[in-house]
């Protein structure tokens, strides 16, 4: 059966002027942002209640420029951010849309929290790899969960119709291009068309679907899937037989840090305060603050696909702000010990090995230097006892290349042009990581799909408004 039905005078059913396929947060600010705008919405959702990657992610949206960071006296502009965005995918960016989900961050941020009471705040007690400013925005309990509860009440107080149970199978569109629907079917069996104006695509992207990961990412093939089952590859799908331009689909945020087998997330603080990882030998085997969404394939690499995240007390506390890290001690993936030498021996690792590895990186913290990766240390990130340790695995979160969009979300024909009422956000559409996993900045999949739905949002509801 193809996924997209060529539309004729057939009775689409239901109409609505502006249509989205998924309720996660790129979905939900869509929906927010056109239903402000005037546009009647109306967002198709698989589940029972919106989740999607959102919920299993650590809900922090980076912005730049926001009160939030000048409340604290952080100072930062959308053009550091761009810059951190396109150095850390090595120029594999469109500049234009980059530039636009820069600009319009702190917007989107203040937006959330002044009109819809999302309490934000901004991480200030340690960095992520790649940004030059403190810009992580969260919820107080630093989850996706809470940030995709928020945005779902948000779009029931303001009447937003969300269609949960209910799966966009096949794409309704006519010769040109034109989308003029879309087929869903329901839980008992029974399928219905539903007409539309417009179209938002913000059904996330394909790593939930085995065969398009082995074809376009191998090296994740067999690593853990921790991103939501329903994120199918429809949006790529559908676009490939409409004719859209599809790029960087080898793209892919994975993560060198989840706790294994619990399958709970170790915060990367861990690492960027001073920890280390080691392999099963006790060796350390990279510069682990590059990012850790390389770390995964990384990890993969090591022996058995494990390693283990080393770090103490201080950096517990730090780590402790996050409920994973809550949950992961609670369930016993996080080990401790009052030297290094017992810490050892509770990983079943070589103890002289990993000492040494140990004794090397506080050496060089004390001097200041540099380690044979390029990793810098400083000083004032000397560890003490007690010490932790966590056996994490590498794994592979979500999907960044999909469907070209110009700067507003319309999505792109392979020979540039726009789509007439086609947009995309989140997951659906091409990120802006570039083409492999080193390229993810931290929070560039929330970034898409927080202001990408924004800007998307914005765009169909001024399309629906000129019909």
């Amino acid at each position: 059966m193809s996924s997209v039905v060529a539309a004729g005078g057939e009775d689409s059913g239901t109409k609505v002027p502006l249509l989205i396929i998924g309720a996660g947060a790129a979905g939900l600010c869509a929906a927010l942002t056109a239903k402000e705008a005037g546009a009647e919405t109306v967002v198709v959702e698989r589940e029972a209640t919106p989740s999607g990657s959102t919920a299993l992610s650590a809900g922090l949206i980076p912005a730049a420029g926001t009160r939030f960071q000048r409340a604290k006296g952080i100072h930062d502009h959308p053009k550091l951010l761009a810059a951190d965005i396109a150095h850390k995918a090595n120029g594999e960016v469109d500049p234009a849309v980059v530039n636009a989900i820069a600009e319009d961050s702190a917007t989107l941020v203040e937006w959330l929290a002044d009109r819809h009471g999302l309490p934000f705040d901004v991480i200030d007690n340690f960095n992520y790899p790649g940004h030059s400013s403190l810009r992580m925005h969260g919820l107080p309990s630093r989850t996706g969960r809470e940030l995709i509860d928020r945005l779902r009440t948000a779009a029931e107080l303001n009447d937003i119709v969300i269609l949960s149970r209910s799966v966009a199978e096949r794409l309704l569109a006519d010769a040109e291009g034109q989308v003029t629907g879309v087929e869903i079917a329901r839980p008992d069996g029974t399928r219905e068309r539903i007409g539309c104006d417009a179209l938002i695509l913000a059904c996330s992207g394909f790593g939930g679907n085995p065969d398009l990961v082995r074809r376009h990412i191998p090296e994740m093939a067999s690593a853990i899937y921790f991103g939501h089952p329903g994120n199918r590859g429809h949006a790529v799908i559908w676009g490939s037989e409409l004719g859209a331009q599809l790029t960087h689909l080898g793209s892919y945020q994975g993560h060198g840090s989840v706790a294994t087998p619990h399958n709970i997330l170790i915060s990367w603080a861990v690492v960027m305060q001073g920890g280390i990882q080691v392999n099963r030998e006790g060796h350390r085997f990279n510069d682990e603050t590059r990012g850790y969404s390389e770390q995964a394939a990384e990890v993969l690499r090591q022996p058995d696909g494990i390693a283990w995240d080393v770090f103490d007390a201080r950096i517990a506390t730090v780590a402790r702000q996050f409920e994973d890290f809550q949950q992961a001690e609670r369930a016993g993936a996080v080990l401790t010990a009052d030297t290094v030498e017992d810490l050892g021996d509770a990983m079943h690792i070589p103890v002289a090995a990993f000492v040494a590895a140990w004794k090397e990186v506080e050496n060089l913290k004390l001097a200041g230097g540099q380690d044979r990766f390029g990793r810098k240390f400083l000083a004032d990130q000397l560890c003490g006892p007690p010490y932790h340790a966590a056996k994490v695995t590498g794994a592979l979160f979500h999907t960044q290349g999909g469907l070209a969009v110009d700067p507003t979300g319309r999505v792109k024909r392979k020979n540039g042009t726009g789509f007439p009422n086609l947009f995309a956000a989140g997951g659906a559409a091409t990120g802006v990581s570039g083409s492999t996993a080193a390229g993810y900045l931290s929070g560039n999949g929330l970034l898409t799909a927080t202001v990408l739905g924004h800007l998307a949002g914005e765009s169909a509801a001024s399309q629906v408004a000129k019909r």
